[in-house]
């Protein structure tokens, strides 16, 4: 008997198919087999769908499976025979084959005898779930390992993955006569508008560690390892799920979600009102509203309750409801609900094999109906209509009462604060009350007190999480009385939430930052994009960003505002834990050294409009210190001397003709002030030129001859020490080797002969004398400080004629190599490099700060904890100073 009511349920099915479904209709006349089936109230297994591959290329072997397909769950779900679960389970896991087939096949075409592997499809949204439509399209992140990924031979391996991204695609979505597979949307990787459509994986899990969005983690509520390597795939959700599943309450995902919802309602606005038209996924009522519920609470309750953590959204309301999250009928009511909204979703999107969720209007309504079974479009509102308002009501009482936004009032705000992790909640209650109250011009506007009104929230639930909330809220406040409007800096906060969590962080660690942002706010904008987060470029990348502006001071301040995006979002690298702060230092180098090619060509420009050029010669600038060794720190100024090629006694041939000398000086200051001098977008780099030849007492700038006399005759041991990190960072190649060619001959002997160890001994003891350590944690000028190590490693380069190179680390593994210097100082010199640079940033004073500090530097120098820090300072400490103590007391080799 069951078997013949199956049957005849099938037959019926076949018939409204054809006489209210297009699309089905016509993909029965192209597979008459299944048509034949179903005719005979056969319903066929799933296996049926496959489509044997004799020679056919796979793409068109996936688009007739996936019609094949379409058909018997189309069939199998008018009939009654699969139920919602079986629909989406069968469209989803068709969808991961194809998927899995497509990545196959785009690594098979470029490397045949490879291994497809290190490349992976994160599932996201319904797929993710296993709840796919009838007609979605699919949403997956794709991600790659470089150590694995097969590549062509000398391929880069980011270019390799990104045409297997796009092979990918265009095996699924391409259409033909047949059809096409799936329709691919990318959109939902980390800042589509500028990251390649295949992510390596280690930089995926650093944006998601640091930088994603509330929303992307509701997104990442259904992700699951789809297809191609999924191992990979694996490893790489394993990795952020602490960033979807949070263990403190996360006050700022309600207004966040809710936001998201408010936005779809404006923008779908027309399909709000019930009735024909409705739509089914984004109206008031509809499906996403139900998906949002549950996400939501998954996303409060979930980080402590691993229970609550279901994909699929029935499952997730059953587990919230069992956990008591909420009520059991509220539950029941909504999963019945989410089942008829989203059949009656797969028969509009089954007429034509359309992505729309719109009830159509007029007859084509009532044909919706029929296919589903009723008697017209009446019928079919009249059964979801209270269906509809009952999901509306319950997603509305998400919302709570008008002018109480989160419950942030001024009744439970110390509450508030406190369980968002304050520890003096009255204090921060306080400096919030202030702000409401316009105490500060920036926010004395109503515009301005609104725009904190909806950051508050997430901001509150920021600072509460942030290592000393204490710290971040007083200097938020210190940033706030600064301003002159505060409008924009909080609508971006609004915008982007994963900003606040960033700001945070930089509140409590990095007061240098925190005062930047108080004098330039909108420098919060260059962290919205992820690349922020990333190495910058080369000198010529960073050289050409910086090169705009209209007229001379336009260049000026175009320059400036690029540098203080650039040195901020290098900051933040440390205190968000994303970089080595050896990097961070070589990308603050090189930085600089972009702005001194960028503003010296321009200032030269300007004074040749003027002066005109002095034939065969140019100016050169040559690097000392750290941006001669090519990692400066935060707070580092410029050491800098300029040269001139040609000959001295030579005349500019401009309308206004200089001597070469006096061209010269003149160029040198105005460079300086191009770099030095404070605009509209603040202050560049100090600049520090006493290491001219004949130091304050010289010219500013001098002629390549005259510095090469100057260095073999008269210079002391000090100049020939800072000599050997001396590089040009300005000037033509010629002119640069030129100079190159002059310092290396004084440093391998074209100089006086001297005691260079005693010499050194008595400028370290005078140094001491004239400038203490500023604090215990003066990584610079302590014993066995960088001073000390660098003391030392000149005096072997100096003394055993050696070991050159302007880089300090490479340099003391030269001499390491040589057995001249112990093995010991290379990683001593990488531990107070990092120290330093870290140090600059959080700790400027060189006291010991605050334990949450304490753990972010321990964290930035690769050590287990503070205690470890301090050790490790000491013992590296002690080792230098030691062979400082050997090396100036030895032989100077005759020297």
């Amino acid at each position: 008997m069951q078997d013949t009511v199956r049957a005849s349920n099938v037959i019926d099915a076949l018939g409204r198919a054809r006489a209210y479904a297009p699309y089905l209709a016509l993909s029965l006349q192209r597979e008459p087999d299944l048509a034949e089936q179903f005719a005979a109230g056969v319903l066929p297994a799933l296996d049926a769908v496959a489509v044997p591959e004799t020679g056919l290329p796979i793409a068109t072997r996936l688009r007739r499976e996936r019609r094949r397909l379409a058909l018997i769950v189309a069939i199998a779900d008018l009939a009654g025979v699969y139920d919602l679960t079986g629909v989406t389970h069968a469209l989803s896991d068709f969808a991961d084959r194809a998927l899995d087939a497509a990545i196959r096949a785009a690594i098979a075409e470029r490397t045949p005898e490879a291994e497809p592997r290190g490349f992976a499809a994160i599932a996201l949204g319904k797929q993710g779930s296993r709840e796919l439509n009838y007609s979605s399209d699919i949403d997956p992140i794709l991600i790659f390992d470089p150590a694995t990924l097969p590549c062509r031979p000398r391929e880069d391996v980011g270019e390799a993955a990104v045409r297997i991204a796009r092979r990918v695609v265009e095996l699924l979505q391409a259409r033909d006569g047949d059809g096409y597979v799936l329709r691919v949307d990318l959109r939902l990787r980390p800042s589509p508008e500028a990251t390649p459509i295949a992510l390596p994986v280690d930089a995926a899990i650093s944006y998601y560690e640091s930088l994603a969005l509330p929303w992307e983690r509701a997104a990442f509520i259904r992700a699951r390892a789809a297809a191609g390597d999924v191992a990979l795939g694996a490893r790489f959700l394993g990795a952020i799920q602490p960033f979807i599943w949070r263990r403190a309450l996360d006050f700022g995902t309600i207004g966040e979600i809710r936001g998201i919802s408010r936005r779809i309602r404006d923008h779908h606005a027309r399909g709000q009102a019930f009735g024909a038209g409705f739509d089914l996924k984004r109206g008031r009522g509809g499906i996403r509203e139900i998906e949002f519920f549950a996400q939501i609470h998954q996303l409060i309750h979930g980080g402590r309750d691993p229970a609550l953590r279901a994909p699929a959204t029935r499952d997730a309301l059953a587990a919230l409801a069992n956990a008591g999250r909420i009520g059991r009928d509220e539950a029941t009511t909504l999963s019945e609900a989410y089942v008829l909204l989203r059949t009656i979703e797969h028969r509009v999107q089954m007429v034509e094999d359309r992505q729309t969720h719109h009830l159509p209007q007029g007859d084509a309504l009532d044909a919706l109906a029929r296919l589903h079974g009723l008697g017209d479009g009446a019928a079919l509102l009249a059964l979801l209509r209270p269906h509809v308002a009952r999901v509306g009501a319950s997603y509305d009482a998400l919302d709570p009462p008008e002018g109480n936004a989160m419950s942030f009032d001024a009744e439970h705000l110390a509450a508030q604060l406190a369980t968002a992790g304050f520890v003096d909640p009255a204090a921060a209650a306080r400096a919030i009350g202030q702000w409401r109250a316009g105490t500060y011009p920036a926010l004395r506007s109503e515009a301005a007190r609104s725009a904190l009104e909806a950051v508050l929230p997430g901001l509150i639930e920021a600072l509460g999480r942030a290592p000393d909330p204490g710290v971040a809220i007083a200097r938020l406040d210190t940033m706030l009385s600064h301003l002159s409007s505060a409008i924009n800096f909080f609508r971006l906060l609004e915008a982007r939430p994963a900003l606040a969590r960033l700001l945070a962080l930089i509140l409590s660690h990095a007061s240098t930052l925190a005062d930047a942002l108080a004098r330039r706010p909108e420098l919060i904008d260059g962290l919205i994009d992820a690349s922020a987060l990333g190495p910058v470029g080369d000198v010529a990348a960073l050289a050409a960003e910086m090169r705009g502006g209209s007229d001379y001071q336009a260049r000026l301040d175009h320059v400036r505002r690029i540098v203080g995006e650039k040195r901020f979002a290098l900051g933040t690298q440390i205190v968000a834990g994303v970089s080595d702060p050896l990097e961070v230092g070589a990308g603050y180098a090189r930085v600089a050294e972009a702005a001194i090619e960028v503003l010296a060509g321009a200032t030269i420009a300007e004074f040749i409009a003027a002066h005109g050029a002095v034939p065969a010669s140019e100016l050169v600038i040559l690097a000392f210190g750290r941006l001669g060794g090519s990692v400066l720190t935060h707070a580092s100024d410029l050491d800098l001397v300029y040269l001139f090629t040609g000959d001295y006694r030579a005349e500019s041939d401009g309308p206004k003709p200089l001597g070469a000398v006096l061209y010269y000086n003149r160029l040198a200051q105005r460079v300086t002030s191009a770099l030095s001098a404070a605009t509209a977008f603040g202050p560049l780099y100090d600049v520090d030129t006493r290491l001219r030849p004949s130091g304050t007492q010289g010219p500013l700038s001098v002629s390549l001859d005259g510095f090469a006399r100057y260095q073999r005759e008269s210079a002391w041991t000090w100049e020939h020490m800072a000599l050997t990190r001396a590089r040009p960072v300005f000037g033509s190649p010629q002119a640069r080797g030129a100079v190159t060619a002059v310092i290396d001959a004084v440093l391998r002997g074209e100089r006086p002969e001297r005691d260079v160890a005693a010499e050194a001994r008595g400028m370290r003891a005078e140094m001491a004398k004239h400038k203490p350590p500023t604090g215990p944690l003066d990584a610079k000028l302590l014993p066995g400080g960088l001073v000390d190590l660098e003391f030392a490693v000149h005096i072997l380069q100096l003394t055993g004629r050696t070991g050159f190179d302007t880089d300090l680390g490479r340099a003391i593994a030269a001499l390491v190599g040589q057995g001249l210097a112990p093995a010991g100082l290379i990683a001593a010199e990488q531990f107070l490099t990092r120290l330093i640079v870290t140090l600059r940033l959080v700790a400027p004073d060189a006291e010991t700060p605050p334990p949450p500090t304490q753990a972010l530097i321990a964290r930035a120098l690769g050590m287990a904890d503070w205690d470890a820090v301090v050790a490790s300072f000491a013992a590296t400490r002690q080792e230098v100073v030691a062979c400082l103590a050997s090396v100036a007391t030895g032989d100077d080799d005759g020297d």
